[in-house]
């Protein structure tokens, strides 16, 4: 940097050069010199609930006399800005940073004091506004960090997983009830099972996206206590009676979100329990989503020379050197995400270690990987509905042709002629080739008429 391309800024440790058109300060500066680890920053759902808290925090400062109101509007309408996106470009800092997210609160406060001092300037009043003293009053970085990333993680699962995995879910009972009809094997150890409706398997399918919706509900539930309050160490130092229900109640109006004080702000600083438990909820939605990618892909394997009880939408060619060839790249896709989701939940667990005495100070990373799980089952629930189950179709013909060869049909019979007998018949239609159907009229084990009705694949799939 040049001194004609830098301007001098100053805190507590004395002067930085900061970028002339950078609407950060000296703090944010030192991080973004400090911190040149990954290139990742928080993710844009992250800074919008970091400027809604901070423009809540302005509004309730105003409101209880902690700043003069004219500074509280800049200083709110600054947050906003932030809030919207609209100064992304000057949070640059790399998520990989000081575990309490001193450097991302400080990087807001700055860059929320330089908008807000700019705003009064439009107006003709030179006021001085201050990153630690005004747009930071009533909080600390170890009460805000923590409180925006709750509102992050609530914000996320509602506005793009909820509707992402209703999505799915509706998108799987649609075809449960398009292939009710189709009779299939059932398999149970990658072996030939008693007979299942195509639509029976989905319908699990379905099941399991809807538990995990309410898995993922519930844990939400556990993010809606904050920690707002406690500033630094949980005792509430320089926070004003009424601070927090105020901060509150704007964040409730701006988000439609309900968010509680925590109960005990010890425990809601020193530990990020509540995002444990949510990871572990998502990590089983990912593992569900896993489950139903690998059974597609399993009964769409060939389409000759595997099971084929599926046709996969064609989206693209599947080979560069095999002409034809259409291969399972959305469940491909899907299985590659779960299996991020499982990773950034272990990197969670282990920075939920991080907590000691008074604070827990891995939250940038818990954060990242947080929202990265919530985005990530989110987008690969979409796609997954959309380009792969939405197009999906049933081979009946296939379906119905392998379970008539199957060993299995001979279950039905058991009740009737007794285990040992059954399987007799079993092992000689597999020395022999011959189907279980044929050799039971063979033999004349039961009446016809009762033969024919114990053998109906149908019947054997229950209700």
């Amino acid at each position: 940097m040049t001194a004609e391309r830098t301007r001098i800024e100053r805190d507590s440790l004395g002067e930085m050069r900061v970028p002339a058109d950078a609407l950060w300060g000296a703090s944010t500066q030192r991080a973004v010199e400090n911190f040149p680890i990954s290139g990742q920053r928080f993710p844009r759902v992250f800074l919008r609930a970091l400027g809604l808290v901070k423009r809540a925090a302005a509004l309730a400062n105003g409101e209880l006399g902690v700043l003069e109101p004219e500074l509280a509007s800049a200083v709110a309408d600054a947050a906003a800005e932030v809030a919207d996106g609209a100064l992304d470009a000057h949070f640059p800092l790399d998520v990989f940073q000081t575990g309490s997210g001193t450097s991302t609160n400080m990087n807001a406060n700055e860059v929320i004091a330089a908008r807000a001092r700019a705003r009064l300037a439009e107006r003709a009043t030179q006021k001085s506004v201050h990153p630690n003293d005004h747009v930071n009053a009533s909080q600390s970085s170890n009460d805000v960090i923590p409180t925006a990333l709750h509102l992050a993680a609530k914000l996320a699962l509602r506005d793009d997983l909820a509707p992402a995995l209703a999505l799915l879910e509706e998108c799987l009972r649609g075809r449960a009830r398009a292939f009710d009809g189709v009779v299939k094997l059932g398999r149970t150890h990658f072996m030939d099972a008693t007979p299942v409706r195509l639509g029976q398997e989905l319908s699990g399918w379905a099941r399991q996206v809807e538990l995990g919706r309410a898995r993922v509900e519930r844990a939400g539930e556990a993010l809606a206590e904050v920690a707002l309050g406690g500033t630094a160490v949980g005792t509430g130092l320089n926070c004003p009676p009424g601070f927090v229900a105020k901060v509150l109640a704007q964040l409730g109006r701006a988000t439609g979100l309900e968010l509680r004080e925590a109960r005990d702000h010890f425990e809601a600083q020193s530990a990020r329990d509540a995002c444990v438990e949510a990871s572990g909820a998502l990590r089983t939605v990912a593992l569900s989503l896993a489950k139903i990618a690998a059974d597609v892909r399993l009964l769409a394997s060939g389409p000759r020379g595997g099971i084929g009880e599926l046709v996969l939408p064609a989206i693209q060619p599947g080979s560069s050197i095999m002409p034809g060839k259409v291969n399972p790249v959305i469940c491909e896709a899907v299985l590659q995400v779960a299996a991020q989701v499982v990773g950034n939940d272990a990197a969670i667990a282990a920075a939920a270690q991080q907590g000691q005495l008074e604070l827990l100070t891995a939250i940038p990373v818990i954060a990242r990987n947080l929202l990265e799980s919530i985005r990530l089952l989110a987008s690969a629930a979409r796609v997954f509905a959309e380009k792969c189950l939405a197009g999906l179709e049933a081979r009946a013909d296939r379906a119905e042709a392998l379970v008539e060869e199957s060993l299995a049909m001979v279950t039905a019979l058991a009740p009737a002629i007794g285990y040992d007998a059954a399987a007799e018949i079993a092992q000689e239609a597999w020395r022999t080739g011959r189907r279980v159907r044929e050799l039971a009229r063979e033999k004349g084990v039961l009446p016809p008429e009762k033969l024919e009705e114990l053998l109906d694949p149908k019947r054997q799939t229950g209700r």
